[in-house]
């Protein structure tokens, strides 16, 4: 534990409510559809990381994200295509079937991991709207920025102390130059088009975003989709864009049709603009992760995608014991073979834990650990109208095909934190499960210097929206700046 942390735990009544204060308006809300917006609450007290851990990480998380979306072409490309299309929704699995072949890059992908004895476990590849980049940041600045003037470090070396801890939407931007560079070589993209939909619930994420690409010197703008014209280009209200960052989920558009941006999104890499992060509900279908477990023993399906060694140990040393779940025979996490992959399950329910392959928000996440629980029976309820045991719910999940049926997967032992939570009034005290995100680029020249994102959550089901909040994350280096700081005084 760093020295720091017993610091922030004492001071924290001073400057927290200014903290919780300013990351609300720099952006750190979640927008509700009316448009009104409430705070995520942020933490006084933050993850610190050498900063060569927080690399660490990201290499890693290059490596499992090049091989799932290895995973989900070699899939979409064989006999078995169904396993991840029949998962999708209409649009979704029209657009997939497009676009596979020629989606190569993904500017921007997210790796959620629990950490367990200092080795981060990766829960799952986020690579359909990886988010964020521009929350990690609010959170972290806004926590430097407070905490050094609390502790009165040097105005003038601020500037710099924000440089060392990493930027994340720069990160970002130099990913979306980078492809664009690819497609279009020798320019670069005079306008940039961050495309979501109007009072998105990250809206001000994307501001912030925006704001932050202006600063780097883009025209960018935020647009949404029933804006979007034009005949040989991607125009809003008479403005042409270059390159377009999309941040909307398809089964939105189903909700509300554009059939203009349908179009364009069935295109890669854009046939009216530059365009780097194409739907990939393919790569991110929790089926592809459980896939890429399996060819840990599979050397036959490990082949077939095309796992180099270095992916292939990446998933060894990082990813928990992940399988479809559906009746049959398999090997089990321990390495031995088992007569019926459910039953095993069935049978030792605080092990293992049933995630909905293609489910957003963690609504369909059942923890084996909390039968009987409050939490376990509503969210069963929540997918089945009534209560089920354990070994019902496994055999009801096992039949289960909506959204592409269940995978299984050995629970991370992860325990909870004692944070400090704040609001604009108030500092409380709270217990928290800790998870951490790491970025990464898939099929670029290089990766750009990525960082990570913590959220906190009382649930051991981590998700923003749905509650929770972030804690900023902070480099050893600039947490004993601060702590020296503190100590000249």
């Amino acid at each position: 534990m760093h020295e720091l942390m017993d610091v922030l735990r004492r001071q924290a009544h001073y400057f927290g409510p200014e903290l919780a204060k300013t990351a609300y308006q720099r952006g750190l809300a979640v927008t509700k559809p009316d448009g009104s917006t409430q705070p995520i609450p942020i933490t006084a007290t933050p993850v610190i990381l050498d900063a060569e851990e927080i690399k660490r990480r990201a290499l890693l998380s290059a490596k499992l994200a090049s091989a799932t979306m290895k995973m989900a072409r070699s899939v979409l490309g064989g006999p078995d295509a169904e396993l991840l299309l029949g998962a999708l929704s209409p649009l979704e699995r029209r657009l997939a079937q497009a676009t596979w072949e020629e989606s190569r890059k993904l500017a921007t992908t997210r790796v959620d991991y629990f950490v367990s004895g200092g080795q981060p476990w990766a829960l799952e590849v986020n690579a359909t709207i990886p988010a964020m980049q521009g929350y990690s940041d609010i959170a972290a600045r806004t926590f430097i920025e407070v905490v050094a003037r609390h502790v009165r470090y040097p105005e003038k070396a601020l500037a710099s102390l924000l440089t060392l801890n990493g930027n994340n939407a720069l990160a970002l931007y130099r990913a979306l130059l980078d492809g664009y560079a690819a497609e279009r070589p020798g320019k670069m993209p005079d306008t940039v088009a961050l495309l979501c939909r109007k009072n998105d619930a990250q809206v001000t994420e994307l501001r912030w975003l925006c704001e932050r690409f202006r600063e780097f010197g883009a025209d960018a703008d935020v647009v949404h989709p029933e804006d979007v014209s034009g005949d040989d280009a991607f125009t809003v209200n008479g403005k042409k864009y270059d390159l377009v960052y999309r941040h909307l989920f398809v089964r939105r558009l189903e909700q509300t049709p554009a059939p203009w941006v349908e179009d364009f999104l069935g295109v890669v890499p854009g046939k009216k603009a530059v365009f780097l992060n194409p739907p990939a509900s393919q790569v991110e279908v929790k089926t592809t992760f459980a896939l890429l477990s399996q060819a840990v023993t599979d050397a036959a399906l490990a082949e077939r995608a095309g796992l180099t060694p270095d992916e292939l140990e990446a998933v060894r040393a990082a990813v928990p014991w992940t399988r479809p779940f559906r009746h049959g025979p398999g090997v089990g996490p321990d390495g031995a073979q088992v007569d019926d992959i459910v039953a095993r399950v069935a049978e030792e329910p605080a092990r293992f834990v049933l995630k909905r392959a293609w489910d957003y928000g963690g609504k369909a996440v059942f923890l084996g650990r909390s039968v009987g629980t409050v939490p376990y029976e509503e969210r069963v309820k929540g997918a089945y109208g009534e209560s089920k045991t354990w070994a019902q719910l496994c055999e009801r999940a096992a039949t289960d095909t909506q959204g592409g049926g269940f995978v299984v997967q050995e629970v991370v032992d992860t325990q909870p934190e004692e944070h400090l939570l704040c609001g604009q009034n108030s500092v409380l005290p709270t217990s928290f499960f800790v998870d951490y995100s790491a970025y990464a680029s898939v099929g670029l020249a290089k990766q750009p210097a990525w960082g990570g994102v913590c959220r906190g959550s009382m649930s051991e089901i981590v998700n923003i929206v749905g509650g929770g909040g972030v804690l900023p994350l902070i480099t050893t280096e600039v947490a004993s700046k601060l702590l020296l700081a503190w100590k000249a005084i």
